[in-house]
């Protein structure tokens, strides 16, 4: 991919003019602006669709339809599934370093937006490391789902925040979670927290009716960092279950624990996907939607290519692999910014859900 070209510091918008990434909203003369900030884009993007790559920033401001502005709230639950129970991710694999913590139970939160009507086959987003972010999704969903802008309209899915296992990097219950190379966090979403998650007492009582879909184009998953790379995983081994990926800060980079059976396929871990047995472009074209972004001083941003751990390079390299083969992508460079930095969240996010979700009747 040629570099990204920074924002033209004089093109600057008023107030209340559109900053974010979603082109929808850019482009329809019924758009409804945002919020003051610099787009810029590579001169690669389609401006029909919204896909493409994009620079944000380096000024950021927190998009107002991911605050509070006083329109009708939704329910939220939370509960907890102990590890031992499941069948997939146990907490006791033998990959796992015993000096790094597992949890017992695993908080579950839940979102399910005022716009919901029960009885309905409810849209869904899966959100890893939970709780991290669920704040914003939620506005996004109070705002939203009841715009007078059908550009820029989300439907009433419902958030369903996964915590982790415990910890992080190699030989950790996260990084068996979010950096392993198969369909196993997949299967154990689908299979074991989407049940726990319809049977829920409390969400039962509330919903009689409650029932989540099982429409792949209507499961949408997000995440950072490793939690990034997961969401990208499961897709990519499960399209069939999800087809909807946000990721951010991904983690495509060689975070896969060595000791993995995987690593006899995947011997670099996510680095494959751009790298090496070049994974997306040597794959046959799957049905995925894919949003991707990286950090200027992302993690490790001036390492060389041969630790297979810069975290520029990795994202860079992916959006160029789904650019080349095809896909409806969007890559977002955001500028002055570290690993998943809350104020890139807090300025594209809306339009990022607005743009994965667009068109999610007619797939």
């Amino acid at each position: 991919m040629p570099p990204i070209p920074r924002c033209n510091a004089r093109f600057v918008l008023p107030a209340h003019a559109i900053c974010s990434v979603a082109l929808v909203a850019i482009l329809s003369a019924a758009a409804t602006p945002t919020n003051g900030q610099v787009l810029s884009d590579s001169g690669t993007n389609n401006h029909q669709t919204g896909n493409g790559d994009f620079v944000v920033g380096p000024e950021y401001r927190i998009d107002p339809d991911l605050t509070e502005r006083g329109n009708p709230k939704g329910k939220s639950f939370e509960f907890k599934m102990k590890l031992a129970d499941s069948q997939i991710f146990r907490g006791d694999d033998a990959t796992l370093n015993p000096r790094k913590k597992v949890r017992t139970h695993r908080r579950i939160f839940v979102y399910v937006p005022a716009a919901y009507r029960d009885g309905n086959p409810a849209p869904l987003l899966v959100m890893h490391d939970a709780p991290n972010r669920l704040d914003l999704v939620q506005h996004a969903l109070d705002n939203l789902t009841i715009s007078d802008n059908p550009q820029r309209r989300l439907p009433a899915f419902v958030v369903i925040a996964v915590e982790n296992g415990g910890d992080d990097s190699y030989g950790s219950q996260r990084g068996l979670e979010y950096d392993t190379m198969s369909d196993r966090l997949a299967r154990f979403i689908s299979d074991e927290v989407l049940p726990a998650v319809s049977s829920n007492p409390a969400i039962r009582k509330a919903y009689p009716n409650f029932r989540l879909t099982n429409d792949p184009w209507q499961r949408a998953v997000m995440g950072c960092s490793s939690g990034g790379a997961a969401a990208l995983t499961m897709g990519w081994f499960r399209p069939d279950l999800f087809r909807r990926l946000i990721t951010y800060s991904g983690t495509f980079v060689d975070q896969q624990n060595p000791k993995a059976a995987e690593e006899q396929d995947y011997p670099l871990g996510a680095w494959e996907y751009h790298s090496g047995l070049k994974l997306i472009e040597n794959s046959e074209k799957k049905p995925l939607r894919i949003f991707t972004h990286v950090a200027e001083h992302d993690n490790r941003h001036d390492d060389d290519e041969s630790t297979y751990h810069n975290w520029v390079m990795a994202n860079r390299r992916t959006a160029a692999a789904l650019k080349a083969k095809g896909y409806e992508y969007r890559f977002v460079f955001s500028l002055d910014s570290k690993h998943c930095q809350r104020k890139v969240f807090e300025a594209t996010l809306a339009d990022t859900l607005v743009w994965m979700w667009r068109d999610h009747d007619h797939e």
